[in-house]
């Protein structure tokens, strides 16, 4: 039935306007007895959402009528996709954050950041499928949200969309409600909506909302399983994930608590991830897996948004049960038992996989690769459990089970591990190896001009090893940019992290530039003694003019404390009057003698 009606739905396309012709639909918020409600085209709306970049057609299917974006880049396609399937889109205009390098302090890139919001609200306006703005997403951090300069330039932004585009309402989204967060979207003239982003404190949001003083309606922008930083936790200090029906439920029990259960306040919600995302670990967030499997939340969402359970659902899957002890010795046999069952009682399949843990699980979103899995490590494996060779090499590992039934639906559970002994680093240790995917560090720390700024970590033509290599690009005319590689990712020593790459006694490289001249520097550690987990030691060789062709370069580290470096890699380009380009490669730590 429901293919059918996907069938009917887009059979019926001829009969909608064409998006060339059409025009915006005017978008209304008012207040009633009963209290907020949107109003689209005259006519009572509310948002039965996701946010993520899975297919359209099959959230419409499953019965979902909006999606959100977090950014405004090339949207057109997806808005004539979400027309032509009569769904609407709330369009982000990202703002920056300061955990990548953004300074709200300083007026030009404030203004820039202006300048690019209006070329986004001129490009879509006028969009038939546009339903709201979404001006920023956890701009505020995640302290206390208190910086009067952040709010300032959000209003600014939103007095801006509204003279522009008086038919769609302002929201701006903040992560959580805590510290100030509710105060100051409060005080914002031009914002109309709070978008909160919120995973196991959902349930209980209208009621603390009410409590921090919240006046405005609001709409759920992001929610769906426990987070990895709020789960319970191994003696070692990984996150506990919950299985994916574990995650369904939730999905359920959040939206019907903090949404269907919150009338006239809630305007309704995206669930997240539609898509699947690495994110704590691989499976944490996705509604689906990497291969296009789809999960129990997908089933959950379908029924609260549609009225009706999808004919075929996911495989459900109990939390998976050791035989034995988490923290073994190297190389120790260890094995596990699992319990999954299919809803239509069809035949499952199952695979497992071994991976080394992530260790980063407070992300804010930014891009993170998939860890591989670890060759050999599954002896036996099935429905019904796995028998595993742990690695010799002491550390955190965590096993992956994926069941598959046989109609493109699937469930997941995993298990931290640990393998007892020093965790002590393998040199040489690359900080960048034919791509930034399994990478320790990421290149997440921008610096200086860094709107001029580009990085591309799968250039493919004329690399010095492997099949890609670094392309950094300054279009900044004089000033400089910078990237710092961090662990975890966007640290900027208010998080502890980093490797211990005592031993090591050189960062070695290879660079090049575009035409040869380019001025450079290269260095090791960024975080000092001011900062709440600085690295352990810095070292730094500046005022490096480039070769056309490939050279390596080596910074001394004999003398440096290498034992916790959040900062692996640090590079920066000195602009010129023209752009300059720079490539890099083979970056790694070495032992020399």
């Amino acid at each position: 039935m429901r293919a059918i009606a996907l069938f009917l739905l887009l059979g019926s396309l001829a009969l909608l306007p064409s998006v060339a012709s059409a025009q915006a639909i005017p978008v209304e918020l008012r207040e009633t007895e009963e209290g907020w409600q949107l109003l689209r085209g005259g006519e009572p709306y509310f948002i039965r959402g996701a946010g993520g970049a899975g297919s359209l057609q099959q959230l419409a299917a499953a019965g979902a009528n909006s999606v959100r974006t977090w950014g405004a880049d090339d949207l057109d396609a997806l808005l004539d996709e979400a027309h032509a399937l009569g769904m609407t889109v709330t369009v982000g205009i990202w703002l920056g954050h300061e955990r990548h390098g953004f300074d709200y302090g300083d007026p030009e890139q404030v203004a820039q950041q202006l300048e690019r919001a209006r070329q986004a609200v001129l490009r879509y306006r006028d969009h038939p499928a546009l339903l709201l703005w979404g001006i920023g997403n956890e701009m505020e951090g995640f302290g206390e949200g208190d910086d009067p300069r952040i709010w300032a330039a959000v209003n600014e932004v939103a007095a801006m969309v509204k003279e522009l585009d008086p038919l769609h309402p302002t929201m701006t989204v903040t992560a959580e409600i805590g510290g100030e967060r509710v105060k100051s979207v409060r005080g914002l003239s031009a914002i109309d909506i709070h978008g909160i982003n919120s995973y196991g404190g959902a349930p209980s949001l209208p009621e603390r909302y009410h409590e921090a003083g919240g006046t405005k309606p609001y709409v759920l922008t992001e929610f769906g399983p426990i987070g990895p930083w709020e789960a319970g936790k191994t003696a070692w200090g990984a996150p506990i994930e919950q299985t994916s029906s574990e995650k369904a439920a939730f999905y359920r029990h959040a939206y019907t608590q903090a949404v269907a259960g919150a009338p006239g306040l809630a305007l309704g919600a995206y669930a997240f991830n539609w898509g699947a995302k690495m994110e704590g670990t691989s499976t944490w967030f996705g509604m689906f897996l990497e291969d296009g499997a789809k999960l129990g939340a997908i089933d959950a969402m379908t029924e609260l948004w549609s009225g009706a359970a999808p004919q075929d659902r996911a495989p459900t899957v109990a939390p998976l049960v050791l035989v034995g002890d988490a923290e073994v010795d190297p190389g120790a046999r260890v094995r596990v038992t699992a319990a999954i069952e299919d809803p239509e009682g069809g035949p499952l399949r199952a695979r497992w996989a071994l991976r080394q843990e992530s260790g980063d699980y407070l992300t804010g979103g930014d891009f993170r690769p998939v860890l591989p899995d670890i060759e050999d490590a599954i002896l036996e494996s099935g429905v019904e459990g796995a028998a595993v060779r742990m690695p010799r090499e002491p550390g955190a590992y965590r096993l992956f089970l994926y069941a598959y039934d046989e109609n493109g639906n699937a469930a997941t559970a995993n298990l931290p591990l640990r393998v007892k002994g020093e965790v002590r680093t393998q040199l040489p240790f690359f900080v960048y190896h034919d791509g930034f995917e399994g990478m320790p560090w990421a290149p997440s720390g921008w610096m200086g001009g860094t709107e001029s700024l580009t990085l591309d970590g799968a250039h493919a033509e004329n690399c010095h090893a492997g099949k890609a290599c670094i392309k950094l690009r300054y279009s900044g005319e004089f000033g400089w940019a910078g990237v710092a590689w961090q662990h975890p990712p966007n640290n900027w020593g208010d998080q502890d992290g980093g490797y211990d790459l005592t031993g090591a006694t050189h960062l070695e490289l290879w660079a090049r530039g575009e035409f040869g001249g380019e001025q450079v520097g290269f260095g090791v550690g960024l975080l000092g003694a001011d900062a709440a987990h600085p690295d352990s030691g810095q070292a730094k060789v500046e005022g490096i003019v480039l070769e056309q062709e490939w050279r390596r370069y080596r910074i001394p580290l004999k003398k440096v404390d290498l034992s916790s470096l959040k900062t692996g890699f640090v590079v920066t380009l000195t602009g010129q009057r023209s752009s300059v380009t720079v490539y890099l490669d083979s970056i790694q730590f070495v032992r020399k003698r």
